[in-house]
């Protein structure tokens, strides 16, 4: 794991309409996320100037927050001047992450029930000096035995903050002393690791799970949108780890780390043991298409 960047001491953070030193922001015990991880949350990153796929983080929040039934909800524009604020305030246009959370709110009294929730979201903006968390290196990963969540639990499209399973599932890539974890769905297929979403290269075709059990992460369409404009082939499928194993190339992908080469799986070398040729490409493509495609900084 890299080192907190020391500048992230004296930052300001976002909390219910005002910017707060690192030290003074803070959320009641009645809060939701407290009471219960009842909130929804996007992680976006700062490109030179832009958030990277600004928009479509903020309806993927909107659309979590109306599955979860909240109300007075704040709109994606009143999100996006907070956002906006939060970073002028700090001085930031690069090599940022922010995570953003919205909570049902405040609770008259301790519960789990909505009814208890009168008085509206509360909102959170956390933006931090933060590199990607993977080097460009490569990783490597151990096969969890936590199955990630099905629709019929809970659906993963819902970018909810009960992360309990993907925590369990990083407690034993910490145990194997590696990099992350891989997670199967109930029948056994590849779905995500516990933080990014995956894809294989097999005879120069990108392959990635359905999103099924997944997020379908926003940085996981870059790829297949980058793939489809430089007529790459590529296409969602079941896979299998023994697709993984013996995959040319396997690479993951989200907001924290962007693109990141497998290298090792299970013990198992993945192709050469070092970053493939189609990985560093898309590296670099994706890197230039989060910038073309991010929305400015009305400040910067």
């Amino acid at each position: 794991m890299q080192a907190p960047d020391p500048r992230n001491q004296k930052i300001k953070i976002y909390v219910n309409g005002e910017l707060l030193p690192r030290c003074d922001a803070k959320i009641s015990v009645f809060d939701s996320v407290v009471q219960g991880g009842d909130a929804v949350w996007e992680g976006l990153r700062v490109y030179k100037g832009r958030i990277a796929a600004l928009s479509g983080h903020l309806q993927r929040l909107q659309n979590s927050a109306k599955t979860l039934a909240f109300t007075a909800t704040p709109t994606s524009d009143e999100i996006r001047q907070a956002l906006f604020a939060t970073l002028e305030a700090n001085g930031m246009t690069d090599e940022t992450h922010i995570r953003l959370t919205l909570t049902r709110g405040e609770k008259i009294t301790s519960g789990m029930n909505p009814k208890l929730n009168q008085s509206g979201c509360s909102l959170i903006v956390l933006a931090e000096w933060k590199l990607p968390v993977y080097a460009d290196s490569g990783i490597s990963v151990i096969t969890s035995s936590i199955r990630r969540n099905t629709p019929e639990c809970l659906d993963s499209k819902i970018h909810h903050n009960n992360l309990l399973n993907n925590i369990l599932a990083t407690i034993e890539a910490n145990v194997a002393q590696v990099d992350s974890a891989l997670m199967l769905d109930v029948h056994g297929y590849l779905s995500e690791t516990n933080d990014t979403n995956l894809f294989l290269v097999i005879d120069g075709v990108l392959l990635t799970p359905y999103a099924d059990s997944c997020l379908p992460g926003l940085t996981r369409q870059m790829i297949l949108d980058i793939a489809a404009r430089e007529k790459m082939p590529a296409k969602e499928k079941n896979l299998s780890l023994t697709e993984l194993y013996t995959a040319d190339e396997v690479f993951t992908t989200g907001t924290m780390g962007e693109l990141t080469p497998v290298l090792m799986a299970d013990g198992r070398t993945i192709g050469d043991g070092k970053a493939g040729e189609l990985t560093k490409r898309l590296q670099t493509l994706h890197r230039q298409y989060a910038y073309d495609h991010g929305e400015a900084l009305p400040f910067a």
